[in-house]
């Protein structure tokens, strides 16, 4: 081709070459990925690579990409990051001409913070390979894209690569951003692991490539939310009981298992963590976010039992293998009262999963150089996890699996017998869902879920005023759930859970996430508030299709269906969200969900007015009526008010309910003449 395309772009990587980048000491890194490439497409990897690069500096960069690929598994362009710390900024040292793409760099920039990041040089902010954006040059081009872009341009985003600014108007979105939307024959991790290579696929996971993570703080409140409720339910507490001198034992310190030691700490409870790379367990120390850190069993179980005995809470971070942790207690006869685990086993032979055997330094070397023998090794470490699994439960304790797609893991490990029919895991498995048992009927179902909000302005005054108006706007006597949400905001500020940008979460519902959104951005109408950036988890009631977790309370058959989050995303994009993301995967692995999320800028204009009341309302409640059709009975009840609440404007179909020896007696009687 011989067209000067460098004459046909404004925005453009510069010809100037940067200084190669200076690793700061004590970062973690990304353990090699797969590289699962002939010679002919490592050259189509390396062609996409250098097609960002200037040609002036092909020759320079070309083997220096190479040298990443075959040393990392993926080329990088680590020469491209900006040296030193990358962290949220206050909106005012951004450059652009729109409020909207300042807050976006915001939000880019906090999700690759040394704090909040798992391996912030490989653009992975969390879930093991959760990544931003694939390389370093797409990241500058989205800088430079989100500076230049007007309320007249939305940039579209696809895997990270910016494919451009185009024309369209104020009240459309300023970014639409899609990830790893494999094609369905193509849809699995051997095929997304090769597109990953090529460079044109990015594995988004749930708030990464969204944009919208808020470090552990993001997670703690529904893990909070969780504990408090399996307390609820299965150990006989009542609303006002906390988990006071009762034992969760899990495995995770990472980005999202790393919120599991604070939230059983301010639900009262007592919590053992295992956690297999000290430098996690380390950050998660520092930052205030565990309280004991311990390698001697004798130890921690000291501990435990005095704390059992006193009522106080305390988390316990293990630095040991889950497996060690949990045959210990089996065969020293410990009584367990919540079990759950929280290791990346969407990515279990890619680094997500620990073998017991091995530390984690021994089993990063076998995964690099022995990938057949570190699977091997999973494979053994996942069946002893499940039986001891088994054996605790037997005894009493309640399992659950925390939505990172554990279960199905132990069953590619071989164990068949964890699905309830062997010969088909999509009909669930013999240990609930933490969505099937908890999440899914006491949140879901009524329209609660992970609305969270960044106050832009970086200043803590602005987070206070944010939290006392939520507060405002929650009535505790209305439901449980927001009699401990309640609770949760009027504590925020005490329980320190601020890591990265200043930013807060609260499970709220959909009339509740209007009122408080209205109410934020009245103040800063008025002056008495920076700008904010709405958002959620892609985790939420109507943003993810994943039969393992999202969807797993959904009993009608339609939770292998994928339509409710591409219409949530599409909803998003017609009612003029700032963002709309759509990305494949999310916390259960590649081909096994389908979420999205947004971002919603508050300008405290009467616009934004308008997309709250609409886009708000959208985002929950078209989540809660697929749950209602699904006839799950708290989901028809949101909807039934809903309908109430929006007669003349708008109205959802409700299921009408045949009982039950109806349908038994027809199909029996049915069948019996059929056979016969």
């Amino acid at each position: 081709m011989k067209f000067d395309v460098a004459k046909a772009m404004k925005i453009k990587l510069a010809k100037e070459l940067p200084a190669k980048t200076e690793f700061k000491k004590g970062i973690r890194r990304a353990p090699k990925r797969e590289l699962n490439l002939s010679q002919e497409e490592i050259e189509l990897a390396l062609k996409n690579a250098l097609r960002y690069i200037p040609n002036e500096l092909h020759e320079k960069l070309a083997p220096e990409f190479m040298e990443e690929l075959l040393t990392h598994g993926r080329i990088y362009g680590y020469r491209y990051r900006p040296q030193g710390e990358i962290k949220a900024k206050p909106i005012t040292e951004y450059q652009g001409q729109t409020l909207e793409g300042k807050a976006l760099q915001l939000m880019i920039d906090n999700n690759l913070d040394f704090e909040v990041a798992l391996y912030p040089y490989e653009l992975v902010t969390y879930g093991e390979t959760g990544q931003v954006c694939q390389n370093w040059m797409q990241y500058r081009l989205l800088k430079k894209y989100l500076q230049k872009m007007t309320h007249d341009q939305t940039l579209v985003v696809q895997s990270g690569h910016p494919l451009g600014l185009f024309p369209s108007k104020p009240g459309a979105p300023r970014v639409i951003s899609t990830n790893g939307l494999m094609v369905g024959m193509y849809d699995d991790l051997e095929n997304f692991n090769r597109a990953a290579a090529l460079g044109v696929a990015n594995y988004g996971q749930m708030t990464a490539g969204g944009w919208m993570y808020i470090g552990p703080q993001g997670i703690v409140h529904g893990t909070y939310t969780t504990l408090l409720n399996a307390g609820r339910k299965f150990l006989g507490n009542d609303q006002s009981e906390d988990l006071s001198g009762q034992l969760y034992i899990t495995s995770g310190l990472g980005g999202m298992s790393g919120a599991q030691a604070k939230a059983v700490e301010i639900a009262g409870g007592i919590g053992v963590i295992a956690e297999v790379d000290e430098s996690r367990i380390q950050t998660r120390h520092e930052q205030g976010w565990v309280g004991e850190v311990s390698a001697d069993l004798d130890e921690i179980f000291a501990l435990v039992k005095q704390h059992k005995k006193s009522g106080e809470e305390i988390s316990i971070a293990y630095h040991g293998n889950i497996v060690d942790l949990l045959e210990y207690v089996v065969e020293n006869k410990i009584e367990v009262d919540l079990l759950s685990d929280q290791t990346s086993c969407h990515e279990p032979y890619t680094g997500g999963y620990s073998p017991v055997g091995y530390t984690f330094a021994e089993g990063r070397k076998l995964l690099n150089n022995q990938p057949a023998e570190f699977r091997k090794a999973v494979d053994q470490s996942l069946t002893k996890h499940y039986q001891l699994i088994s054996k605790l439960v037997d005894r009493g304790a309640y399992f659950f699996d925390y939505g990172n797609s554990f279960m199905k893991a132990i069953y590619d490990a071989g164990v068949k017998e964890i699905a309830k029919n062997p010969e088909n895991p999509s009909q669930g498995f013999i240990f609930p869902s933490y969505v099937e048992d908890v999440m899914g009927p006491i949140c879901f179902d009524y329209g609660y879920g992970p609305f969270r909000w960044v106050c832009l302005s970086g200043e803590d005054e602005d987070l206070r005023t944010t939290d006392q108006a939520a507060m405002a706007c929650i009535d505790p006597e209305r439901r449980s759930q927001d009699y401990d949400n309640y609770q949760w905001i009027s504590d925020a500020e005490e329980n320190e859970l601020v890591v990265g940008s200043k930013a807060r979460i609260l499970y709220a519902d959909g009339p509740g996430r209007v009122k408080i959104a209205l109410r934020f951005n009245k103040l800063i109408r008025e002056g008495k508030l920076g700008p904010v950036m709405l958002g959620r988890d892609h985790h939420d009631v109507s943003g993810t299709d994943s039969p393992f977790r999202e969807t797993a309370n959904i009993k009608d058959g339609s939770n292998v269906m994928a339509e409710m989050s591409i219409h949530c995303f599409a909803g998003n994009c017609a009612r003029g969200m700032t963002l709309a993301v759509e990305s494949n995967g999310g916390g259960v692995g590649i081909g096994k969900a389908f979420n999205g999320g947004f971002g919603l800028v508050l300008d405290g204009s009467k616009r934004v007015d308008n997309i709250i009341k609409s886009a708000l309302d959208w985002d929950v409640h078209s989540g809660v009526a697929r749950r209602a059709w699904a006839r799950n009975e708290h989901a028809i009840e949101t909807m039934v008010d809903w309908n109430q609440r929006n007669h003349g404007t708008g109205q959802v179909t409700l299921p009408y309910q045949p009982e039950e020896n109806l349908i038994k007696k027809t199909v029996a009687k049915s069948l019996a003449k059929y056979n016969n």
